[in-house]
């Protein structure tokens, strides 16, 4: 029995991606910070929709407890045909405000955990495995304000193109580019804070992580979800970087959040 393995798995986003996958039957191994919260969620996704799911509580910045989680999947017989990476730490403010905890922990979740966690999948996998990233369409231009955040996004989205090519015919790597996803208030808020493009590009989480499944098993590169954020990537590429800058600048600087961890 292959498993997808789903990190960040509580929260908005990896729970859609957990619903859709329990709803086709797909068994599941679920991780996020919580255990309590974990084995709740995966108690409801057994008897909602039967399907098998296994949990494993890990901090993703931390070495020992990603190597923690695969022993466990070893311990258990668990291969993986499927790794969906969602986990990401969206810290969003002036860079001098940045702690070295706050650097660290924000590279090795979104970039480091990530290639870990596909290493250990692909290790695992049987024939033919998914590999999903979850990016961002703040990769496509430096962010001020958000610098951290869009140059760990834009790691991740060149790691995962390299795999595509390095891995063609052995496994499919997509890494998709959302806007802003529709989850918990304080990221309501803070799209409303940004205004109409932030409106417009924001998407529900259903509606990303169904776009994204079906991005990797056509074995997309890259894909950006949603139409407005198609047009958007598009225009914005004819634009000089300069002025894109300085536009992201503007409109990020009135607002700051700290991370969120689920």
């Amino acid at each position: 029995m292959e498993y997808t393995l789903i990190t960040g798995a509580c929260g908005g986003l990896g729970s859609a991606f957990a619903r859709i996958l329990a709803l086709r039957k797909q068994p599941l191994f679920l991780t996020g910070q919580s255990a309590e919260k974990l084995e709740a969620f995966a108690e409801e996704l057994r008897n909602t929709y039967g399907v098998e799911v296994h949990t494993f509580a890990c901090d993703l910045r931390d070495e020992g407890g990603r190597s923690r989680l695969f022993c466990d999947a070893d311990a258990h017989g668990i291969k993986f045909s499927r790794l969906v990476y969602v986990a990401g730490v969206d810290t969003q403010m002036a860079f001098e405000k940045f702690t070295e905890a706050k650097i660290v922990l924000q590279c090795r979740v979104n970039f480091e955990g990530a290639v870990s966690m596909i290493g250990g999948v692909l290790a695992r996998a049987g024939e033919m495995p998914e590999i999903l990233t979850v990016g961002s369409m703040t990769s496509t231009v430096p962010m001020p304000y958000f610098a951290l955040y869009s140059a760990t996004k834009k790691g991740l989205e060149h790691f995962s193109s390299a795999l595509h090519a390095e891995l063609k015919g052995r496994a499919k790597v997509t890494c998709v580019l959302p806007g802003a996803i529709l989850t918990r208030e304080d990221i309501r808020k803070n799209i409303i804070a940004h205004g109409g493009f932030s409106r417009r590009s924001a998407l529900p989480p259903e509606r990303v992580a169904q776009a994204a499944l079906k991005a990797v098993a056509r074995n997309r590169k890259t894909a950006v979800i949603g139409g407005w954020n198609k047009l958007l990537r598009f225009f914005s590429a004819l634009a000089p970087m300069g002025l894109k800058m300085r536009i992201v600048r503007r409109k990020w600087q009135a607002t700051e959040k700290d991370f969120y961890c689920v």
